[in-house]
């Protein structure tokens, strides 16, 4: 079942700038990632989700509601939480949640106290003099306090700290595990790679892939790195690897008897029966990484971050 549906959704700010002709489907109980570095359309995607911008071209419905004329009603049973977070600062941490709470008519603040203790916010001070990452907190806390089914995320762990990054990325996985459906937006590799089911990639306003990261390993080539015992086997080794049309030689260094190896999952067996007859003293595959696959479509990167700000 779809919930969040984007089809031929186009928003035009001239000089390039905007979204065209994007479609995507989030299905219930999935987290849908998208992947894009800053100014590449994710949030403008997510203004029209949330009915904060009107499309020139296309239709965005949640739960089959078209989202720019029932903007109020699917609000309330979803969870947002915006890239850049406004809060009003002469107001409590304590104030703005019960202020929320209010708006939202949670009674039971069961489900709020836990989310305080998890994210560990201290709320009694001031917002003004809240750090960026405490601001984040507060935001997160009253974006899911009324246990939404779905949740909007633009860029959720911006000015959060490593620690708060995975406690995020944990909470996420939670929620999916109970069903919610969650469309997350980010420019973090580890944050996409370890959380999404369906992953769309955005440049410039056009999406350029959409994948499903279970079926993209199934056709991605595993790599594996292997070191051979002895000068002889190494160099026999590396003769069958280099007839053999299934299988990739990478790398190879002579002097450390070391290989790298490449091949795709439908040639695996016929690459162990051929390690089966060599002495092998180390064996080890090499992670999948999205941001390799990501590269082949931008090709500037700092750290795990894009570099494209």
């Amino acid at each position: 079942m779809t919930v969040i549906s984007l089809e031929n959704v186009t928003k035009d700010y001239g000089h390039g700038r905007g979204i065209f002709d994007v479609s995507f489907n989030v299905k219930k109980g999935t987290v849908y990632g998208f992947l894009g570095p800053n100014g590449a359309g994710k949030t403008t995607a997510i203004r029209h989700v949330m009915g904060f911008s009107k499309s020139q071209r296309g239709i965005v419905t949640v739960d089959g509601l078209d989202s720019w004329t029932n903007a109020s009603t699917i609000q309330e049973s979803l969870g947002y939480l915006p890239g850049e977070v406004a809060l009003p600062e002469n107001l409590t941490g304590e104030q703005f949640i019960q202020m929320m709470m209010d708006l939202r008519k949670v009674n039971d603040d069961t489900r709020c106290k836990k989310l305080i203790e998890f994210f560990e916010l201290e709320a009694s001070g001031k917002i003004k003099r809240m750090s960026l990452g405490m601001k984040r907190k507060l935001a997160i806390v009253t974006a899911f306090m009324h246990d939404p089914d779905v949740l909007v995320l633009d860029e959720p762990t911006s000015g959060l700290d490593p620690i708060m990054q995975q406690r995020f990325i944990d909470f996420v996985k939670e929620e999916k595990k109970r069903g919610k459906t969650i469309l997350l937006s980010s420019h973090i590799f580890t944050e996409v790679d370890a959380t999404c089911d369906e992953i769309s990639i955005i440049k410039d306003g056009h999406l350029i892939s959409s994948f499903n990261k279970q079926e993209l390993l199934k056709i991605t080539e595993k790599v594996f790195n292997l070191t051979i015992q002895n000068e002889t086997h190494f160099k026999q080794l590396v003769q069958k690897i280099e007839t053999n049309e299934a299988i990739h030689l990478l790398f190879k260094n002579e002097q450390t008897k070391e290989l790298q190896i490449g091949c795709y999952p439908s040639d695996l067996s016929k690459f162990i029966k051929i390690l089966a007859d060599f002495p092998v003293s180390s064996f080890n595959e090499i992670p999948f990484s999205l941001e390799k696959h990501f590269m082949k479509f931008y090709d500037r990167r700092v750290g795990g971050e894009l570099a494209w700000q």
